[in-house]
């Protein structure tokens, strides 16, 4: 059965483009934080009902479903879902061009619905149409999969295929927001689109109307490493994309750099529009693209999503509004201790009883239990607090429990080998420290896990973490950050009041040696000792999480500044 789209038409959009969107755990169309931070932008549109469509591609083969063996071995499953249980096919299909031949590209909507009344559509393209080719059929199965050419025909499919279909269906776009790199090619789209009358400019040139295209488009970059900005080569590039999906070669150069096709770079020349997402990425950002405007906003997460029942409850009882109005989270201190705690216990121990039933493990109720979960990378070190276990196990014997989630890219391999050695260390520790390491890691047991320790541990090496947004999620329910001061947490950070820090201040060089001696030194004197021997001091720091971190890291502050600051400036 087939809908129609017409109810959002009427009124001008703001078009947001992610290649990832994450809106519920069992529809796997995202792989991580970007994907969520998409979904939760879109929610907060929703709640303050603002002109919006989202678009991005369908992967109905998802990204992967983990599976771990008894040493940390990851191995990777396929995750395919029916979209028919979850959204309608629309009747629209737009063409476009991938080496040579003609791929339909047809779309799928799916409504966000917020208890405020407003909805935002979100459209997903899919190439998987009787009429392609077998191999054009996949370009919309497998998020993140296959080659540099794989890569980008999906690229092709959301920047150039999701404009088309936003016309196709009778949207009247405003501002292109790109959310990363991967839809910059809605940029060639609209050169094509605006080109000036060539008899009336002097140089063949002119005839691309950058500055046209320049006060349409909105660019916010993620990526504090020069190695995740993707890069195309231009024969990859002549390859995939026909003289009818591109510019003149000397003009794509011209804006996407001259070695190979920067998609970072083909945005960042042609947006009017530039930000990070944290004020230390928007410094680290300037220094990797000096000469840019680069501007920060900060990432946020959906308030109500990420709250779990015990304190949506509490807030409903002491803070009314709080869903559709974070500032209130300021008032916090209104609620009762005793009150915060016992909220806090019942979230606990639903995620001490799941983690026991996935492992067989017998974590208990009254421990102290910090979390780790998220992309299991390098970089983000999660097995540093296992730097030296013989230290780990005198200061945490039968006091400390750890919870562990998070996937790692299946070509990850540095990644693969940090989760088996935190299953060693597991085995190391066995009788004097549980540690849980919970497979397949999606929003459903996230929304778990961030509610359901005391303290949330982050540790990536400095300047990396562009943002993060899982101690803003742990924030809202009363979870302390213990954190490297990178990304939002030199923001969100008062010592000893929002939670700790580990490590240097963000302004000198980063020192993993001083970060391991300092997270063992503040786990030992000040953490643990909190925890067990004053009580009321600890839920001071609960309220305190909540009121300075969760009233201002929401989506609902964030997309304020996007519609202020970048889409009706």
């Amino acid at each position: 059965m087939t809908v129609s789209i017409s109810e959002f038409t009427e009124n001008p959009k703001i078009a947001y483009f992610s290649m990832e969107i994450g809106i519920k755990g069992d529809m796997p169309t995202y792989s991580g934080g970007l994907g969520v931070l998409a979904g939760d932008t879109i929610k907060s549109a929703a709640d303050l009902e603002l002109p919006m469509v989202a678009i991005t591609n369908l992967t109905k083969k998802g990204y992967f479903r983990q599976e771990l063996d008894a040493s940390g071995r990851q191995t990777e499953l396929s995750d395919e879902w029916d979209p028919n249980k979850f959204m309608a096919p629309l009747n629209e299909k737009v063409i476009v061009h991938i080496e040579g031949r003609e791929v339909s590209v047809s779309a799928w909507l799916y409504i966000v619905v917020s208890i405020t009344g407003g909805k935002i559509p979100i459209i997903f393209l899919d190439t998987d149409n009787p009429e392609n080719a077998p191999e054009d059929r996949e370009i919309t199965h497998y998020l993140y999969g296959g080659d540099e050419t794989y890569r980008l025909k999906q690229e092709v499919i959301l920047g150039i295929g999701g404009t088309r279909m936003l016309s196709r269906l009778g949207f009247e776009i405003k501002k292109y927001h790109m959310n990363e790199g991967h839809s910059s090619l809605l940029i060639i789209e609209l050169l094509r689109r605006y080109k000036k009358d060539i008899e009336k400019v002097w140089d063949e040139r002119l005839v691309w109307d950058a500055d046209k295209v320049r006060s349409l488009c909105v660019f916010t970059t993620h990526t504090p490493v020069a190695a995740g900005h993707d890069k195309f080569p231009y024969s990859i590039v002549q390859k995939v994309m026909s003289e009818a999906e591109t510019v003149p070669i000397d003009v794509l150069k011209e804006f996407g750099g001259h070695e190979h096709l920067n998609m970072t770079l083909l945005a960042l020349n042609l947006s009017h529009y530039i930000n990070g997402v944290a004020k230390k990425h928007r410094e680290v950002s300037r220094d990797m693209f000096p000469g840019y405007h680069i501007h920060a906003i900060t990432n946020g997460i959906h308030s109500f999503t990420w709250t779990c029942d015990s304190f949506k409850r509490l807030y409903d009882k002491y803070l009314p509004g709080w869903a559709n109005d974070p500032d209130i989270f300021v008032r916090s201190s209104r609620i009762p201790g005793d009150e915060i705690w016992k909220a806090h216990m019942e979230a606990k121990k639903e995620l001490i009883d799941y983690a026991n039933q996935e492992t067989g493990l017998k974590m208990n109720y009254d421990a102290l239990t910090i979390g780790f979960a998220r992309r299991a990378t390098a970089y983000k070190r999660a097995d540093m607090l296992f730097t030296d276990i013989e230290r780990l196990s005198r200061i945490g014997n039968g006091r400390l429990q750890i919870i562990y989630a998070g996937k790692s890219h299946p070509k990850d391999e540095p990644g693969k080998m940090m989760v088996h050695r935190i299953f060693e260390a597991k085995k190391r520790l066995e009788g004097k420290i549980e540690i849980a390491y919970l497979k397949n890691y999606n929003i459903d047991l996230a929304s778990k896990i961030v509610s359901g320790v005391d303290v949330w541990l982050n540790t990536p090496l400095r300047p990396l973490e562009a943002s993060g947004t899982s101690g803003m999620k742990a924030a809202h329910n009363g979870i302390p950050n213990f954190s490297i001061l990178d990304g939002w947490w030199i923001e969100g950070h008062i010592e000893g009041q929002t939670g700790w820090s580990i490590g240097p201040h963000p302004d000198t060089p980063a020192d993993p040696a001083n970060d391991v001696e300092d997270l063992y030194r503040k786990l030992e004197t000040i953490i643990i000792p909190l925890f067990y021997s004053d009580r009321s001091a600890w839920i001071e720091v609960m309220q305190n999480a909540i009121a300075k971190n969760a009233y201002y890291f929401n989506s609902h502050k964030m997309i304020t500044r996007y519609v202020t600051e970048a889409y009706f400036k």
